[in-house]
């Protein structure tokens, strides 16, 4: 079968099929637009300068949506949202090169025979109120999330690992058991289990803290909506929310009840840029840092004077996932449904395998995305399988895969029916990300239709983010198969975005097997280094073999920021909050 181009879509999204390769962030042409592009970023700010005083710093948010302004990590749910307060917004810990858990605004002790983890908060940490941080705050946190009328999504298998949290949660206890407040600084938690996810993500131990004496009056069901998480939150960050613009800015001044050193800025300002206009933005050097940059776009802006552009591979993946029941809210947990229209294994095999992802990422985003071969990301280095193939672009594996499972195109007019002989329509979700995002979704469309699947846009349309989402948590059935993206953070365990009991896990797959291998991830034997990569591997081919989400590729993040900028760091493993070192040694860009 003849291989398709993106050249005919990347013209209808205005983008420059101009190919770049990266080294040391100077481009080089090439002329075979086939040939795998490689880039090679610094995730740190060329400028060691020092921060000269009395400067606000700008900051640009990427995207082509509102954020909902939710700021409060217990209650966000979107990275946006959670982008809009990081400057105020700093956790209890931070990670090595390992992307495990070590010492921040608390040090954190792991004790694996206990089954416990003990955290103590530095001495002089403060909210921006003055108000100490003390351990009620951290007592008062889980207690919130743990609260029967708590309706977000931190109450997880992480958190329900924590011992007497659950009789808490279903009202037979007055205190959590497991959480033993020591003094004002020292919280010990005692777990059921003692897991992997604890050291290498903080899994069950929550680095996001609640004020106390700012939410104690407030019913939980009404907190998220509350002026404190929409209005006014208090924070202990380097800095904190000063004045909110409702879907469009956020500014934060200095607190000066930081624990570290003092800011260097007297102000930042923080504004949502909608997608379409972040090039012509940031050639007008409207901005210090632009975060969330088109990277389809990326030939465009990458030589922008007065800018350097940082970047590393995400610890995230975009993914195709399918619609195959529903969550039972009363019961906390997915539904299987084994007649769903997306239920034949076979049939999502083929799907995944008439997608030709590396041509997306080298084409379409310019290789600043890279074909995924299964659901643990690359950063996760001794867990992560080079090796494994995963779903590769084969027409013909696709055909054969379709034609074994009855799906035949039984009246030759190029479209195939189901095993009965009757139509065979998928309706197909994608959220809106602008010209790029309808490329992409029509090429995905194309491909599909070459292998005889009837594949339409569900609604006919790019659904907006927000939207998008509110429809797959709701199993709106306009949606038989989607596309979207995880953000892993540094915990490797997929369990809470697909065991049975995860709200995330919007596909509502459930199987024995699979939790059975999930578990296995959570257990002891995974403290093991050896013994957890050949784990992980067994969950990577059963979730490969069933394919209830087909991984398509693993995402570079590309910042530009301005020359100007000092203290910038967008790498993982920092021992500190990059926040507090950020600053600008000219008063111009």
């Amino acid at each position: 079968m003849k291989k398709k181009t993106l050249l005919g879509l990347v013209t209808v999204a205005g983008l420059s099929l101009t190919l770049a390769a990266c080294s040391n962030n100077k481009p080089t042409e090439t002329k075979n637009p086939d040939e795998k592009k490689e880039h090679h970023f610094s995730p740190t700010v060329k400028n060691q300068g020092e921060a000269i005083k009395g400067q606000t710093l700008e900051i640009a948010q990427v995207s082509s949506n509102d954020f909902t302004g939710i700021f409060s990590r217990t209650f966000a749910t979107n990275t946006l949202d959670s982008s809009f307060f990081e400057p105020a917004d700093e956790p209890l810990f931070t990670y090595d090169e390992n992307l495990r858990v070590r010492d921040g605004a608390a040090a954190v002790k792991f004790d694996e025979a206990k089954k416990q983890v003990r955290l103590t908060l530095r001495d002089n940490l403060k909210w921006n109120d003055g108000e100490d941080v003390t351990a009620d705050d951290i007592v008062f946190t889980y207690e919130v999330i743990a609260d029967k009328d708590y309706d977000g999504v931190r109450y997880n298998n992480n958190i329900r690992n924590i011992v007497g949290i659950e009789d808490y949660h279903d009202g037979k206890a007055d205190t959590i058991s497991g959480i033993e407040k020591i003094n004002d600084k020292e919280v010990v938690i005692t777990y059921k289990e003692f897991t992997p996810s604890m050291l290498q993500g903080g899994g069950g131990v929550w680095s996001s803290v609640m004020p106390k004496h700012v939410f104690e009056n407030i019913p939980v069901k009404d907190m998220e909506a509350s002026d404190a998480v929409r209005k006014n939150p208090v924070s202990f960050g380097p800095y904190y929310v000063s004045k909110i613009v409702p879907g469009e800015s956020v500014e934060f001044l200095p607190n000066e009840h930081y624990y570290g050193e003092q800011p260097k800025l007297d102000k930042i300002v923080m504004k949502k840029v909608p997608t379409a206009s972040a090039t012509a933005s940031i050639a007008a050097k409207e901005y210090d840092i632009y975060s969330g940059m088109p990277t389809a776009e990326y030939t465009s802006w990458q030589n922008s004077e007065g800018y350097d552009i940082l970047g590393q591979q995400q610890t995230s993946y975009n993914y195709i996932g399918f619609k195959m029941g529903h969550w039972d809210a009363k019961e906390a947990k997915n539904i299987y449904n084994p007649e769903a229209k997306m239920a034949n294994k076979e049939l999502r095999q083929a799907i995944g395998y008439a997608i030709d992802n590396e041509t997306i990422a080298n084409q379409l985003y310019n290789g600043l995305q890279v074909r995924a071969n299964s659901l643990i990301v690359p950063a996760f280095t001794n867990l992560h399988d080079d090796s494994f193939e995963g779903y590769t672009y084969s027409p013909e594996k696709a055909n054969e895969l379709l034609d074994k499972a009855g799906f035949k195109d039984t009246n030759d007019d190029g479209i195939r029916e189901d095993p009965e002989g009757k139509p065979f329509k998928i309706n197909f979700a994608f959220r809106d990300g602008g010209d790029t995002a309808q490329a992409l979704a029509e090429y995905y469309i194309q491909q599909w239709s070459e292998v005889g699947l009837d594949v339409e846009l569900t609604s006919g349309r790019l659904i907006e983010v927000n939207s998008f989402y509110e429809m797959l948590e709701k199993d709106d059935p306009k949606i038989d198969m989607y596309q979207a993206g995880w953000s892993t953070g540094y915990d490797p365990n997929p369990t809470g975005l697909y065991s049975e009991t995860s709200a995330f896990n919007y596909t509502r797959f459930v199987s024995e097997k699979n939790e059975q291998l999930l578990n296995a991830l959570s257990s002891t034997e995974a403290l093991d280094p050896a013994k957890a990569k050949q784990l992980y591997g067994e969950w990577q081919a059963y979730a490969f073999d069933e394919a209830y989400v087909i991984p398509t590729t693993y995402v570079y993040e590309v910042v530009p920021v301005a020359e100007r900028v000092t203290g910038y760091d967008i790498s993982r493993d920092l021992d500190h909050y990059v926040y507090a070192d950020l600053g600008v040694t000219a008063e111009k860009r």
